[in-house]
């Protein structure tokens, strides 16, 4: 057994930014942490130049972010590391709650089969991160650490930044920054924009410990165990013998004191059991916090992930919302920096995104009151739900040990084109897709891997589409006064057996699973969004109203206009 050694990331002089007047960059990010780092790989694959700032020279310290939930994979998968981490992580599907030592509620993540990449994996935050910085430079971003932004001063059309190094200070510019320094961004604070909401009174002891054990590979939390009497407890299992411990202590815990070996280890010994021999890999003490920023977007600024919401560790909803983040945004600002939209688009990703926090905010805050309840009532509440769970289904629903990561259905986004025909299922203008098993040219695919490279139409048909049908298809982007090269909608053909149309990618929905999902038939067409969610969907195609889908996702009619 053995600790994980942090790398250490070459320092390269900022002799070339340095310059007078200040250099102007097209899009600089501050923070080379998930979310950051995400945002940068989605610039380059975008064919956006990116200059990475940071002020560390190495990966994160301890596992921290743990829980990558299935729509982070599919958000990784998009960016290329994906199959590394799901190889790496450990895989799961299944959750088990305790009170005491009786199991009272457990569930399944992925109940139905025909996904690709499971409910969540577990590996720790410096693996991530150091996926997605081989993965950042791989693909040319320019990663500048122990370059450290002391100060940012916003104008309307760009903002300058004062950077600190080891050979001294310089200025730059940036005709947009997006902002991903973490929970306490210094940024934030410089700037002296506000960040509202709750502050628990209650802490938490993680525990890194390497181990050999033989635990499934399942997400356990206790109520009241009797190896940590009146408290919580929380156990993952994650790559390479490495298994994340939380520990309820309580506020009046001297955070000090409870981090000391000799203090860790008894507890850990009194929950394993056993004389097993174990390693603490790192400790740590955390209250936590459920707010956000007011608005996501101060012109030229953009804040995402822990800089703009944070949330208890409760369902893992922070690097997972934050990608979520990066992924809505990126896409957007891309359009914006080539030309090809308003800069308006991008009070979308304010709005959609402060939606999404306020959901993950409420869900995240009822987990904790539930687990750290507060008054006499409340704990009783809670503790006959947990005793009628060991014999009543009903119960069981009322169990909240941390209702675990979902992505945000952007149902009130302006860019959606409202239902004008009738559709069952999940599949609803602002819903993230939904994966199935696909072929593509005879070969086992993914439905999700043939989307999210720009904007795409989705036709399901059971016959070559007619030459009027596939002029539609072909012709359809964006319109003037859009821009310097319009917006091209790529189609994708899916049917339910092998079809050869030339100059379309066809997907065969080989168990039937697409059509399901999708509530298709022939005829059926979705207008997607460059990060795998729905715009619109008719039960026939007509090109004025996918045109004008198109128009509305681009801002240029509608509210934005």
């Amino acid at each position: 057994m053995g600790a994980y050694v942090n790398p250490i990331y070459p320092y390269k002089s900022p002799a070339d930014l340095m310059s007078t007047p200040p250099q102007r960059k097209p899009l600089i990010v501050i923070g080379a942490g998930p979310v950051g780092l995400a945002a940068a790989i989605d610039a380059r694959l975008q064919g956006l130049e990116v200059l990475v700032l940071d002020d560390d020279k190495t990966v994160s310290v301890g596992s921290r972010a743990v829980c990558y939930a299935k729509r982070s994979l599919e958000i990784l998968d998009r960016l290329g590391i994906a199959d590394e981490a799901c190889g790496l992580g450990v895989s799961w599907n299944i959750g088990r709650t305790f009170l005491e030592e009786d199991e009272v509620y457990q569930f399944n993540l992925v109940p139905d089969a025909g996904h690709k990449r499971p409910g969540m994996i577990n590996l720790q935050q410096y693996h991530v991160e150091e996926m997605l910085i081989a993965r950042a430079l791989e693909l040319g971003a320019d990663i500048r650490w122990q370059h450290k932004v002391t100060a940012v001063t916003p104008h309307d059309a760009h903002a300058t930044l004062t950077v600190e190094t080891p050979e001294g200070t310089f200025d730059i510019e940036a005709d947009w920054l997006v902002v991903a320094d973490g929970a306490r961004s210094p940024i934030r604070r410089h700037l002296g924009l506000d960040i509202e909401g709750r502050v628990f009174q209650d802490r938490f002891l993680i525990a890194d410990v390497i181990m050999k054990a033989d635990y499934p590979a399942e997400r356990w939390f206790w109520f009241d165990p009797p190896f940590h009497p009146n408290q919580s407890v929380l156990l993952h299992k994650q790559s390479n013998n490495v298994w994340r411990i939380d520990f309820q202590l309580g506020w009046d815990a001297d955070p000090e004191e409870e981090k000391k070996p000799e203090k860790v280890i008894p507890r850990l010994k009194a929950m394993l059991g056993d004389e097993r021999p174990f390693e603490l890999e790192w400790v740590s003490i955390y209250t936590f916090q459920c707010r956000r920023m007011t608005d996501f977007r101060h012109g030229r600024v953009l804040f995402a992930g822990d800089a703009a919401h944070q949330v208890s560790p409760f369902g893992a909803r922070g690097a997972n919302s934050g990608f979520q983040d990066a992924d809505d945004l990126m896409w957007k600002l891309a359009l914006v920096i080539k030309g090809q939209a308003s800069e308006k688009l991008l009070d979308t990703y304010a709005h959609d995104r402060q939606f999404a926090a306020d959901e993950n905010i409420m869900n995240s805050t009822r987990s904790t009151d539930f687990i750290t309840p507060k008054s006499r009532t409340s704990k009783t509440f809670r503790n006959q739900v947990l005793a009628l769970a060991k014999h009543h289904p009903f119960a069981r629903k009322l169990v909240n040990s941390g209702r675990l990561s979902v992505p945000s259905f952007l149902t009130g986004s302006v860019l959606n084109t409202p239902d004008v025909d009738a559709f069952e299922g999940n599949m609803v203008p602002g819903a993230p897709m939904d994966d199935a098993p696909v072929q593509v040219n005879g070969q086992d695919a993914w439905l999700l891997n043939q989307v999210g490279k720009g904007f795409q139409v989705m036709l399901f048909a059971d016959a070559p589409p007619s030459p009027e049908v596939l002029a539609q298809l072909a012709s359809c982007r964006s319109a003037p006064p859009c821009a310097n090269e319009p917006v091209q909608v790529t189609p994708l053909i899916v049917t339910s057996s092998p079809l050869n149309i030339p100059g379309m990618t066809v997907v065969v929905d080989t168990q039937g699973l697409v059509a399901k999902r999708y509530d298709a038939q022939p005829g059926t067409s979705y207008l997607l969004r460059p990060d795998q969610h729905v715009l619109a969907r008719w039960r026939s195609l007509d090109s004025a109203q996918l045109q004008a889908a198109l128009a509305r996702a681009l801002g240029q009619v509608g509210e934005l206009a």
